[in-house]
């Protein structure tokens, strides 16, 4: 989330932002040098817990980097790692001096073993495979240790490969064990050792693709990983945005963006056409078909660029641009003739950003269903989608076919605009705080819904799980505290932090303008508490009726992050409980149903076998011991989704006015199908479907 920095706070950070930039000025500057400082700056200034430049912050920047690098240990060698602990504690003082020694030789370091490395998984994978030796790969980085030498980590090399081969040949060997079984005369079996070529050949593209990636990134894309280990040291949500990754995160609070509405893929280094957005420019110019592929790119009338073997996001930078602007792309259609297509840029809407609903039919209850994938808004004010009034028309929707309960689904939501959820509360209750928000100088400030229109008084229930986060924290606390409603579910991420942007640029004196743009740093400014005093940071939010869970044994959420704000409470807000929900009655008889329900306790049986699998986090390389454990898992797979199937008591519909929009774009129409479908199996919406139920009519 995040709100506007204080005129006074951005003064000041100016201030000291140009004393600094004065004294880089004056020598020869690396622009990289220039970003820590401004970064340095910023964090100091502005964060809500800024930390001293001392070993102890060293010592953390350089775990923390090391670990990013290099996770899963298949560059670095302990030689290596014993080579760079020379600046564990020196990077407080790298820092003050405008040095950066770790991030240089370490980069060096790594780029040296790229070639070797890719050698040999090409050996490796040009040789058929021994699948008979009893031997495990550990899955998890952190799980395992430094190789000790490259003799070593080469064979690390070769059972992480076996591992890749093995899953496309289970896999493969599978889907021709299926169609002999169902006896299809079309199908035509191969061999094992064709299949485990495949399964090769397969692998080595993947490798290549990698390693291509690998070779091509610039010493900008891996300082962006360096610049992070040192914000990340002050709170997991504070970091450096590099231009392009702010234009990304804005494109999806808003859920628009400026380009053609065109979806892609690249195969083969080929950029081709997928699917064509209804509505777009794509769609209205009409010649840019599902199938074409895209060869060249130009501006308007200017010389065209060849995209062939270009990395898939730049070649769609160039594609997009800004609206009014034209692009001419150069296509090659499926018959093989070359045509060049002009295409009036314009604003694209991405359908799947924005809340949707359903309605839910049992037996004689009408029960609306709203989906919200995150708290999104447009921060310049001029985007047409702000998530708490789409939720107010969803709503109202709902009503006109009747609903007597509705059910608000935040599952999945890792937050977004904090006014947003602030309205958005304010549709369930007539007037009051929603949420408390405390800054670093311990000046708390209650945020208030002042709107007394209640566009919901019926019976509510929230859906919440584990990757719910911040300002879904904040909406389901509120409900909680409130007594305005169920949460159910299971306990939320636990992200109880405010953040700010702020643009790097506006820090640099005119001299510097050379260098712009520097990008973006995301500061943590403030710290939200629910209106009852406590803090959902690291706790988050526990549901009044919880459900079993695939992560009910294991640690999850802002406590498994690095370096998290503690978790403190604060002075309860003035408010008033509605006190009208027979909580512990609902409670009792949906544990019942819950105890009852299978495919709730296989869930129990598949949280602790998860939680024995990641404390484990390993897998035989042995032929058979990997297809039997892959062959449980698809049959523990299937067996669940035929107990979904069975108890679902529930028909989800669309609404009209939405069914009659979604029938004039087939390939979204049909996705919409299969995310009814989907609802009506969901064993967790069906129990919130029986809870609802239960809930007093108004």
């Amino acid at each position: 989330m995040r709100n506007r920095p204080s005129l006074k706070i951005l003064l000041s950070s100016l201030v000291i932002a140009f004393l600094f930039c004065s004294f880089l000025y004056v020598r020869l500057f690396d622009k990289n040098v220039v970003i820590i400082e401004l970064i340095m700056g910023s964090l100091g200034q502005n964060h809500y817990q800024p930390q001293t430049l001392d070993d102890e912050f060293s010592k953390k920047v350089f775990d923390l980097y090391i670990k990013r690098l290099d996770y899963n240990k298949k560059f670095l060698t302990q030689e290596d790692y014993k080579e760079l602990l020379k600046y564990r504690t020196q990077i407080d003082e790298n820092i003050k001096s405008q040095q950066h020694p770790l991030f240089y030789e370490s980069i060096e370091r790594f780029k040296r073993k790229i070639p070797e490395l890719e050698k040999l998984y090409k050996e490796v994978l040009s040789k058929k495979m021994d699948f008979s030796i009893d031997e495990y790969y550990i899955t998890d980085g952190e799980k395992t240790h430094f190789a000790q030498n490259m003799d070593e980590l080469k064979k690390e090399w070769i059972k992480m490969i076996k591992y890749q081969v093995l899953v496309r040949l289970d896999e493969e060997l599978t889907k021709q064990e299926e169609a002999l079984k169902k006896k299809d005369t079309v199908f035509t079996p191969k061999p094992f050792d064709s299949l485990e070529a495949d399964a090769r050949r397969k692998t080595l593209k993947a490798n290549d693709e990698w390693f291509k990636r690998l070779k091509k990134m610039s010493l900008k894309d891996r300082f962006i990983i360096y610049a992070n280990s040192i914000s990340n040291v002050y709170d997991p949500h504070t970091e450096y945005y590099a231009p392009r990754d702010k234009k990304r995160f804005d494109q999806s609070m808003s859920g628009q963006f400026e380009g053609i509405g065109a979806r892609l893929t690249q195969k083969d280094g080929i950029l081709k056409v997928t699917e064509i957005i209804v509505g777009s420019p794509s769609y209205k110019q009409g010649e840019l078909k599902p199938g074409d592929e895209i060869l060249k790119v130009a501006q308007g009338a200017g010389e065209p660029v060849d995209v062939t073997d270009m990395d898939m996001e730049d070649a769609i930078e160039l594609i997009k641009g800004k609206k009014g602007t034209e692009v001419r792309l150069t296509v090659r259609k499926p018959d093989g003739t070359i045509k060049v297509i002009p295409i009036i840029r314009d604003v694209v809407e991405i359908e799947e950003t924005f809340a949707k609903s359903a309605l839910i039919k049992d037996k004689n209850h009408l029960v609306g269903y709203i989906y919200l994938p995150s708290f999104y808004t447009d921060f310049t004010r001029t985007g047409a989608h702000h998530c708490s009034e789409d939720i107010e028309k969803e709503i109202e929707k709902l009503k006109k076919q009747n609903i007597q309960y509705l059910i608000l689904d935040l599952r999945d939501n890792g937050g977004g605009s904090l006014q947003e959820v602030v309205s958005m509360t304010g549709h369930f209750i007539p007037k009051g705080p929603v949420v408390q928000v405390k800054d670093k100088n311990n000046v708390v400030r209650t945020m208030e819904d002042y709107n007394s229109k209640v566009v919901w008084n019926g019976p509510l229930v929230v859906m919440v799980n584990h990757n719910s986060a911040s300002a879904s924290e904040i909406l389901a606390a509120a409900i909680q505290d409130y007594k305005r409603g169920i949460i159910v579910g299971s306990t939320t991420f636990g992200k109880g932090t405010v953040q700010s942007f702020l643009d790097l640029d506006y820090f640099l004196i005119p001299q510097f303008d050379t260098i712009k743009p520097v990008g973006s740093i995301k500061v943590t400014q403030q710290k939200f508490y629910r209106i009852n005093g406590g803090s959902t940071q690291l706790k988050g939010v526990t549901p009044d009726i919880i459900f079993p869970g695939m992560f009910e044994y294991i640690d999850y959420g802002e406590r498994e992050l690095d370096y998290p704000l503690p978790w403190d409470q604060i002075q309860k807000a003035n408010y008033t409980e509605f006190n009208y929900i027979p909580y512990d009655k609902i409670k009792q008889q949906s544990l019942t149903r819950i105890s009852k329900n299978k495919g709730f306790r296989m869930l129990e049986d598949w949280a602790k076998e998860t939680k024995k699998n990641r404390d484990e986090a390993k897998v035989p390389l042995e032929l058979k011991k990997f297809r039997d454990l892959q062959a449980k898992n698809r049959e523990k797979t299937k067996k669940f989704n035929d107990i979904k199937a069975e108890n679902s008591h529930i028909a989800c519909i669309f609404l009209p006015e939405d069914e009659q929009r979604l029938k004039s774009d087939t390939a979204r129409y049909n996705r919409e199908k299969k995310w009814l479908k989907n609802l009506k199996e969901d064993l967790y919406l069906n129990e919130s479907v029986e809870i609802v139920k239960q809930i007093p009519l108004p």
